[in-house]
């Protein structure tokens, strides 16, 4: 039985990313890991997101909409997307594609993190 998911994100600078993630999208960092840290866990209502600096002196890889347009590198399923989406702007987030109605039965928006990862937090909608 598979039980839960973490993405691992590779970021250039783990403890302005860890404040990123605190800061701007609600989660909690309640540990960095290694001295210097390179590591962090931040979770929100059960998810967690994995960050990993990159070795001194190396870049993350491209994000995956600069592979394949359109694609992003996280998606996390919420409950109330429009509540959502306001809590984050008035956080000061950057919004990378506003709230919209998928074609597929969702309501989605985007956000990108630091190292411009596509995060998407989608709810599915009702049947009309």
């Amino acid at each position: 039985m598979l039980i839960k998911s973490a993405p691992v994100l590779l970021v250039r600078d783990l403890l302005a990313s860890a404040e990123y993630w605190r800061e701007r999208v609600g989660f909690e960092v309640p540990r960095l890991y290694n001295d210097p840290p390179t590591f962090a866990m931040p979770t929100r209502d059960g998810v967690t997101i994995m960050l990993a600096q990159t070795p001194h002196g190396t870049q993350p890889p491209l994000p995956n909409w600069r592979v394949a347009p359109s694609t992003n590198n996280v998606y996390i399923w919420v409950e109330d997307v429009d509540g959502l989406y306001q809590e984050l702007q008035d956080r000061g987030v950057s919004i990378d594609y506003t709230l919209y109605d998928t074609p597929w039965g969702t309501r989605e928006f985007g956000i990108q993190d630091l190292d411009e990862h596509d995060i998407t937090f989608g709810q599915v909608r009702e049947p009309s």
